[in-house]
């Protein structure tokens, strides 16, 4: 187990709900000043889509796919332009749920057993649910099929996911059934497996949407986290068919097909905040795990001109589209160029509902509260580490990136076995790095 927890889950679960909250400081939003204690404390819904890279929306200069609605809560949003995350999803899972780097975490990869998280890691559901919040998932948790990983043994009170990295894979009920994956699916409903009627994404959200309505009189944090536009790339000729009319590739028209579907489900699910008059106390984040998972065929997806993909540590791989609304309360449209990440989430939304970090447990981000509600924020410079490879343990230099505001250095070459000492002298006098001025 990491070294520096000196806290467990269950030693933090003892904390009393009390000791969760805190008072206004010099950073204070208009709601906690208002005198009216933790009742107007927001609610939070956190979108994760599986697979789109930055230039999978309209907002983001795509030409081709149609993203109305994404494109609208960009504009209604603070969006962090310089956002990261890991090159694959487990591990930016992993990190965005507890605040800390994925390896702290126990997870590695994305399969064969080395994307299970410890269960002992204090996760933002627990701490939303021990500060009185009702707490869902709907879609993909990739953190650990089995006792005590599940989302239920980590503070989710209700959850509704697939097991593994993804329908279709080894882990799935319909794995064998080839071309029912997405359609009609095997899902876990907290813990019990169940047969769904319909398509994965239209089904995740309205489970979200239920479980809004139920407790749209209590405070609530949903985590939304679609399986698409990872592949298998299943979606039906609606939404596929207006890309290949326009030529694009049957790779492309499919990905960007699914990302309509999933552009239609947000604007379902605002519509429904909307309705209830959640809006206005109601934080909205929107993000993606990973690049764009772009294949050789597919040489027509728009990439907004970054270099590499999904499982690589450019910016193609792990930098990643970042929004985040709260209406009355966050300036619409504010962009912020300082560079944030995964571990940051978990951290902001405490400052930002007024929840104390638990204090034994090491947080490796950032509250990033001063650079949205602040103009001109005098703000540290700092180092983001990431990491990614095959295999049960870290391997020197592999495939890793440290990015400061202005510096990029990676080491881009994945490598499968360890590297032998004369490559680590080669590497040592700076053979196979890459350093970029960012700003230039």
């Amino acid at each position: 187990m990491p070294k520096e927890k000196i806290v467990n889950r269950r030693k933090f679960l003892n904390i009393t709900k009390k000791s969760l909250f805190y008072g206004a400081g010099a950073l204070a939003l208009p709601y906690v000043s208002s005198g009216c204690g933790t009742a107007k404390r927001p609610n939070v819904i956190l979108i994760i889509t599986d697979d789109q890279g930055y230039g999978d929306l309209g907002c983001h200069g795509n030409k081709e796919i149609k993203t109305p609605n994404l494109d609208s809560f960009a504009k209604q949003s603070v969006e962090f332009s310089q956002f990261y995350v890991c090159p694959v999803c487990s591990p930016t899972r992993a990190s965005l749920l507890t605040g800390r780097y994925n390896y702290r975490t126990g997870i590695v990869d994305t399969y064969l057993g080395r994307s299970m998280m410890y269960p002992d890691e204090v996760t933002i559901a627990e701490i939303f649910k021990e500060a009185g919040y009702q707490t869902g998932i709907f879609g993909k948790w990739h953190l650990g099929d089995n006792y005590p990983m599940r989302p239920g043994e980590q503070g989710f009170l209700e959850s509704l996911v697939h097991k593994g990295g993804g329908m279709a894979q080894p882990s799935d009920p319909l794995s064998s059934e080839k071309g029912s994956e997405y359609f009609d699916p095997i899902l876990q409903h907290n813990n019990i497996e169940k047969k769904y009627n319909g398509y994965c994404t239209d089904i995740f959200t309205e489970a979200a949407i239920q479980f809004i309505e139920k407790n749209r009189n209590r405070r609530f944090f949903v985590y939304l986290t679609t399986n698409a536009p990872h592949g298998p790339l299943q979606i039906s000729d609606d939404y596929a068919d207006p890309y290949r009319a326009v030529g694009l590739s049957e790779m492309t028209a499919r990905v960007y097909g699914m990302i309509t579907n999933i552009d239609d489900n947000v604007g379902r699910l605002l519509e429904k905040l909307k309705a209830l008059n959640l809006e206005d106390n109601t934080i909205v984040i929107f993000m993606t795990d990973n690049g764009a998972a772009i294949s050789s065929s597919q040489s027509d997806r728009y990439n907004a001109g970054l270099n590499g993909r999904k499982g690589t540590v450019y910016e193609g791989g792990i930098r990643v589209p970042f929004f985040i609304r709260w209406q009355g309360m966050l300036k619409p449209g504010k962009k912020v160029n300082r560079i944030a990440a995964h571990i940051d989430v978990l951290p902001t939304l405490l400052d930002l509902c007024k929840i104390k970090e638990p204090e034994e447990v090491l947080i490796d981000g950032v509250s990033l509260l001063p650079l949205i509600i602040k103009e001109n924020v005098n703000w540290h410079d700092r180092n983001l580490y990431f990491q990614w490879h095959r295999g049960d343990e870290p391997q020197l230099y592999h495939s890793f990136a440290v990015r400061s505001q202005r510096y990029k250095l990676i080491q881009p070459k994945g490598r499968t076995a360890p590297l032998k000492s004369e490559e680590l002298k080669g590497l040592n006098k700076n053979k196979g790095f890459e350093l970029y001025d960012m700003e230039a």
